[in-house]
């Protein structure tokens, strides 16, 4: 097994203003496990190519300014007291709408892939800082039985984009982990061949779990089956990637 170490990542402005991209090298990484829910299975180790992550979730803020840009229509909560103001992360917005942000500035969703390979460093990690479980200073969480928010992190829903450095990666990529779940480019279907899914092909798959998941959806490697057409959702949003040529 290769391993990297890293002390600190490389950045650059990127084209959306106040959220560069973290460079994150090529490599050795783990990608899945074997011993959590069947369609995170199996574990195995992969060479990955170099890409680059935005550091935070797209906010209300910044998707405000391409709805300006582009005619594109706007957050569905984008007014909400709470989940609309600017420097927290947008929710209420389906696949397409995420998509079409990232398309929009020259980047793309990542994939599942690439989400792990960002969230997990080179080593597997359950989470973005290693493994001690979240507490209330690496992520914004909900209860710990699904699936209501709570404010012992601070939070009653969203926090800003830019909230919990202390669970931030190894490369400094922030809430990776909690706040809101993340969109990927990637159509959901089990990892094993011949594996049964009923949903396999129908949805797209979100990371991260957010600020009302309880502890088993507050880990790198889980993965949610969702609806790609929804849009109503007040804890999913994205965050894009530019990937090498």
């Amino acid at each position: 097994m290769f391993i990297f170490a890293f002390t600190a990542a490389a950045a650059d402005d990127g084209p959306i203003a106040g959220n560069p991209l973290i460079e994150i090298p090529a490599g050795m990484f783990i990608f899945g496990r074997d011993d959590g829910p069947a369609n995170e299975r199996p574990r195995r180790e992969l060479s990955g190519q170099a890409f680059a992550i935005n550091r935070t979730e797209i906010t209300n803020q910044q998707y405000g300014l391409f709805v300006k840009e582009t005619g594109h229509r706007g957050a569905f909560y984008a007014n909400h007291p709470i989940l609309g103001l600017d420097d927290r992360p947008v929710v209420g917005v389906s696949w397409a709408d995420a998509d079409a942000f990232c398309r929009h500035y020259g980047l793309d969703l990542p994939s599942e892939q690439q989400y792990e390979r960002a969230a997990r460093g080179t080593t597997g990690s359950a989470f973005p800082w290693g493994e001690l479980p979240p507490g209330n200073e690496r992520a914004n969480s909900g209860a710990d039985i699904c699936c209501s928010g709570d404010t012992r992190d601070g939070y009653a829903m969203t926090a800003p984009a830019i909230s919990f450095a202390d669970g931030a990666s190894k490369e400094g990529v922030l809430n990776l982990v909690g706040n809101v779940w993340e969109w990927t480019r990637d159509v959901y279907a089990p990892y094993e061949a011949g594996a049964a899914a009923r949903s396999a092909g129908l949805y797209r798959v979100l990371r991260g779990g957010s600020w009302n998941s309880d502890p088993s959806h507050l880990t790198t490697t889980y993965r949610l089956a969702y609806d790609p057409e929804f849009r109503f959702s007040a804890n999913g949003g994205f965050r894009c990637v530019r990937s090498a040529p």
